[in-house]
């Protein structure tokens, strides 16, 4: 098979390849990196690649299992980890000339997971300066682009993750998400994002911050990827206080159950958010697909609570607290379009806290009807699709003024109610750009949404759908 064959295979295809010693590890990272080194100059997904490393790690893979010591489907498949995630001896900076120099000394617990499952750390990707935006922009290394159109943006936070799936440089990617930084890179860059439930996935270490709202999940290809790498990252870890006990969520063997009977609620704007038309046209038209599996399909005009302002109050003033001991470093070198967040959280009281706090618990208790009479709620993941490099989100939508922090309008309930959530691609706009569509699952239940996410790819696939970048 041809080199571009191995980089468009999904890490299913290359675990059964390299089991049945049809494809060596070697090979297929080799083909993968040789891919990287030709793309990722367009596109600027990876800024730390690890490719000697990453050659080694595919020769010891492929004689352990020449020796039969196989470790299980992701023995020798290259995996990358966002920018923000502790990697042993590996520079991670957080997107900040802060930390453009630090090494950490120990892995993140799930990445110590990955590697003791055989898996290749391929390299590190890009991000915003703290994951804090829904674009992919950072003082160290520039902006990320959108391999469907590159004046646009691939989003933010996990937008190297995502524009590196699209683009085919390799099957598996980590995001991690604490307002929609998973779902909206993998919406705008039309491939299949999951944030799990929150405390699915241990992320100790971090950098102090979003410990109530971020999640560990995967962007890949296909649904099955992401079942295959969700289900080695999780798992409890006392270090993690956060972590959820153990369940066999029997990710795999649910794939290929139908979702007949299922009851779905369909919400094109939760109440509140402003939806470009296309937009709303193609999810609307791929939520109503659903009934065609045997489910059962409602468009539900129960508003939910607008907690955008909610979410900012949380992030900005624990980023900058976070960073009060070096603040005026900060100040200096700091991604330009940060510096309204130095008096906003300046500006905070307790009782802003407080009240985010409170509405985090008044949004549960509306967000809770839905789920005690619908097994999943669809809504669009992003209510435009990419815009432009080198702006923090569009002014206006559809004719009306919106803040930045309307492109997760779709995104933030679900990390505030923690709940799991997915999105499939389900078409382009006539300007050829990814569309996505949210899947929100009941608590606990990544189950359901993988289910719901694998019967919509089988009728309507997307990942033989590639940009073109030659």
């Amino acid at each position: 098979m041809g080199r571009e064959d191995i980089c468009f295979m999904s890490a299913t295809e290359l675990a059964s390849a390299i089991k049945a010693k049809k494809l060596s590890p070697v090979e297929a990272v080799d083909a993968i990196l040789k891919r990287i080194e030709r793309i990722n100059p367009k596109i600027n997904a990876f800024v730390t690649l690890l490719a000697d490393e990453a050659r080694d790690a595919a020769k010891k893979a492929e004689q352990e299992i020449y020796e039969g010591k196989y470790l299980g489907p992701l023995h020798g498949i290259p995996v990358s980890i966002k920018d923000n995630t502790f990697t042993q001896g590996v520079r991670t900076t957080f997107g900040s000339k802060l930390y453009k120099d630090f090494i950490p000394d120990e892995d993140c617990a799930f990445v110590e997971r990955l590697k003791k499952a055989g898996a290749i750390i391929i390299g590190k990707t890009n991000l915003p300066e703290f994951g804090l935006i829904a674009t992919t922009d950072n003082p160290v290394f520039g902006p990320t682009k959108n391999p469907w159109n590159m004046a646009k943006t691939p989003g933010g936070s996990s937008g190297g993750g995502a524009a590196a799936a699209a683009a085919g440089l390799g099957p598996l990617h980590h995001g991690n998400d604490g307002g929609g930084s998973i779902r909206i890179p993998s919406s705008f860059s039309g491939v299949y994002g999951l944030k799990p439930q929150f405390g699915r996935v241990p992320r100790f270490p971090a950098l102090h911050g979003w410990e109530t709202l971020s999640g560990e999940g995967t962007i890949t290809r296909t649904v099955e990827d992401a079942a295959l790498l969700l289900t080695t990252m999780a798992g409890p870890d006392d270090r993690d206080r956060y972590s959820l006990p153990a369940q066999n969520m029997g990710l795999m063997e649910t794939l290929k159950e139908d979702i007949k009977g299922l009851k779905i609620a369909w919400s094109p704007t939760l109440g509140y958010a402003t939806v470009d038309p296309d937009v709303l046209e193609i999810t609307k038209r791929a939520a109503l697909k659903f009934q065609g599996f045997g489910c059962e399909v409602d468009e539900i005009s129960q508003s939910l609570m607008n907690i955008e302002y909610d979410w900012l109050v949380i992030v900005a003033s624990e980023t900058v607290t976070a960073l009060e001991d070096k603040r005026q470093e900060w100040e200096k070198i700091m991604y330009p379009h940060y510096k309204p967040f130095i008096p906003l959280a300046d500006a905070l009281k307790a009782r802003d806290f407080a009240l985010a706090q409170f509405h985090r618990e008044d949004h549960w208790r509306e967000a809770r009807k839905i789920f005690e009479t619908y097994d999943i709620l669809l809504t669009p993941t992003t209510p435009v699709t990419a815009f432009d490099i080198g702006i923090m989100g569009p002014e206006k939508i559809d004719g009306k003024d919106v803040a930045p922090t309307a492109i997760a309008a779709f995104t933030i309930p679900f990390n505030f109610s923690g709940q799991p959530a997915a999105t499939i691609p389900c078409g382009f706009t006539r300007e050829g750009l990814p569309v996505g569509l949210q899947i929100i699952g009941r608590r606990f239940d990544e189950a359901t949404v993988i289910r719901a996410s694998a019967a919509f790819e089988r009728a309507f696939p997307w990942a033989d759908k590639r940009p073109y970048l030659e």
